[in-house]
C-alpha cells in the first residue's frame, strides 16, 4: 500500500464505502430520526406504546451496522452498551408499556436519538467529501477530452474555473488533478474521521464501560464453567465410547488368545491381528481426543504454525499469514485456535467458496484475527449458529468477534483478544 499505485486503490476503496456511508447517513439516519420522534411524541396517545419498541429496535440495528463497519474498515471499535430487556416481559398491551419503558430509560437509546442528529449532519458531510474528493475529478477529466464544447452557448464553471475553450477546459482537468491527489491524501482519514465522529457520540461513558464490562465478564465466567463441564463430559464420553471400549475388547481377546495359543494357533494368531488392530484403533482415537483438548503442535510451536497446520487439513484452498513477534499465554491461544477451526469448519460445510484467506497479527495489544472467505455470504452470530459459541469462548477472554456477511459474499469474520506476546 506504499507505492503510488497502492495508495490511489486504497483511496479509491475508501470514496466508495464513504458513498455508500453517505448514503446510509442520508437516508437511513434521516427517516428512522424522523420516526423515532414521531413514534415518542405519539406515546402519551397510545400509539407511541406500540410503535417505539419497533422504532428504536431498528434505529438500534442501524448504530450496530455502523459499528460494524467501523472495525471493519477502519479499526475502530465501538462498544455496544444496550441494556438486555427482561425475558419475563409481559405480552399485550402491559408487556408494551413495560417494553417501551425500559428502552426510553436506557441512556444508550438517547445516544443513538444524538447520533441520527450527527451523523446526518456532520457524518454526512465528512463520508460525501471523501467520495466527491475522487469522482469530481472525473467530470474535469471529461471538459478537457471535449465535453466543454457542449457548453459553448454558455459559460460552465468547474470549480472555480470558468470552462469556455480547450485551454481553459485544460486548466479544469489540471485543477481535476489537484483534486485527485487531495482525495488520495485524504480519502482514508476522512473514512477513518467519519468513524470517530460516530464513535464520539456511541460510544458509552467511561463508568457505563466498566459496568458494562463487569457484566460481560461476570456472564462468561459461567459460560466458562458450564464449557468446562460441558468439555469434561465429551471427554468422558468419547473415553468410554471409543478407545476404552477397544482396550476392554482387546483385553478380552487377548483372554481368548491365551486359553487357545496351545490348542488352536491358528485362531489365536487371527485373534492377535485382531487385538493389534483394535491397539491401532484406540491409539489413533486417544491421538485424535488429546488434538481435541490441546493440539499438540499448538504447544510445541505455537498459534500460527498451529494455524497453518489446519488450513493443510482444509478441502478448500486456504492461505495464511501470520505477523507475530511473540506467543500469547496457552489459554489465549487456545481460544484463539479453536475459534479459527470452528470458523474454517463453518466455511468448508456452509459458504460455498473455493478460497479463504486468514490473517494473524498482533498489535496495540490486541491479538487480531479475519478470516475471509469468497463464499455466498450470508453468515450470523445469532443464537444456534456455531458463530456464537465461537463468541462465548472469546467472551471469556473479553474479546469480540464481528461477521460482515451480505448476501452474495465475501464473509469476513473479525476478532481481537487483548492479550500481550512474550
Amino acid at each position: 500500500m506504499n507505492t503510488p499505485h497502492g495508495r490511489t486503490r486504497a483511496a479509491l476503496l475508501a470514496a466508495g464505502r464513504a458513498l455508500a456511508l453517505s448514503f446510509a447517513s442520508i437516508v437511513g439516519s434521516v427517516t428512522l430520526f424522523v420516526l423515532a420522534v414521531v413514534s415518542i411524541a405519539l406515546i402519551p396517545v397510545g400509539i407511541g406504546l406500540v410503535t417505539t419498541p419497533s422504532v428504536m429496535t431498528a434505529v438500534r440495528k442501524h448504530a450496530n451496522q455502523r459499528r460494524l463497519l467501523a472495525v471493519t474498515w477502519s479499526d475502530i471499535r465501538i462498544p455496544v452498551p444496550y441494556r438486555p430487556l427482561p425475558k419475563d416481559v409481559r405480552g399485550g398491551f402491559t408487556g408494551q408499556v413495560e417494553r417501551t419503558t425500559l428502552i426510553l430509560k436506557d441512556p444508550a437509546t438517547w445516544r443513538d436519538m444524538q447520533w441520527l442528529l450527527v451523523d446526518m449532519t456532520a457524518g454526512y458531510v465528512v463520508s460525501i467529501l471523501a467520495a466527491v474528493l475522487m469522482i469530481y475529478p472525473v467530470e474535469g477529466f471529461v471538459l478537457a477530452a471535449g465535453l466543454w464544447r457542449v457548453f459553448t452557448d454558455d459559460r460552465y464553471w468547474y470549480g472555480f474555473v470558468p470552462v469556455d475553450s480547450q485551454a481553459t477546459a485544460l486548466a479544469a482537468a489540471a485543477l481535476g488533478v489537484v483534486i485527485f491527489g487531495a482525495g488520495v491524501l485524504l480519502s482514508e482519514r476522512l473514512l477513518h474521521t467519519h468513524f470517530v465522529i460516530a464513535r464520539s457520540v456511541l460510544a458509552p461513558t467511561h463508568e457505563r464501560e466498566l459496568a458494562l464490562r463487569i457484566d460481560r465478564l461476570t456472564e462468561t465466567r459461567h459460560e466458562a464453567v458450564d464449557t468446562a463441564a460441558s468439555e469434561l463430559r465429551r471427554i468422558e464420553r468419547d473415553l468410554h465410547d471409543g478407545a476404552q471400549a477397544r482396550l476392554v475388547a482387546m483385553g478380552m481377546n487377548l483372554g481368548t488368545i491365551e486359553a487357545l495359543v496351545e490348542k488352536d494357533p491358528a485362531q489365536a494368531k487371527k485373534l492377535l491381528a485382531m487385538a493389534r488392530e483394535s491397539s491401532a484403533e484406540a491409539l489413533t482415537e486417544l491421538r485424535d481426543l488429546v488434538r481435541g483438548i490441546h493440539p499438540p503442535v499448538l504447544a510445541e510451536r505455537g498459534l500460527g504454525d498451529a494455524v497453518k497446520a489446519l488450513a493443510l487439513r482444509m478441502p478448500i484452498g486456504t492461505e495464511v499469514e501470520v505477523e507475530l513477534s511473540g506467543r500469547a499465554e496457552p489459554p489465549v491461544e487456545s481460544a484463539a485456535y479453536f475459534a479459527v477451526s470452528e470458523i474454517l469448519t463453518n466455511a468448508a460445510k456452509h459458504s460455498g467458496a473455493d478460497r479463504i484467506w486468514v490473517d494473524l497479527h498482533h498489535g496495540d495489544h490486541m491479538l487480531r484475527i479475519s478470516v475471509t472467505d469468497n463464499g455466498k455470504g450470508g453468515a450470523s452470530a445469532g443464537s444456534g449458529s456455531g458463530l456464537s459459541g465461537v463468541e462465548r469462548r472469546l467472551g471469556t477472554f473479553d474479546g469480540i468477534m464481528a461477521v460482515s456477511s451480505p448476501a452474495g459474499g465475501p464473509t469476513m469474520v473479525t476478532m481481537e483478544i487483548p492479550c500481550e506476546l512474550s
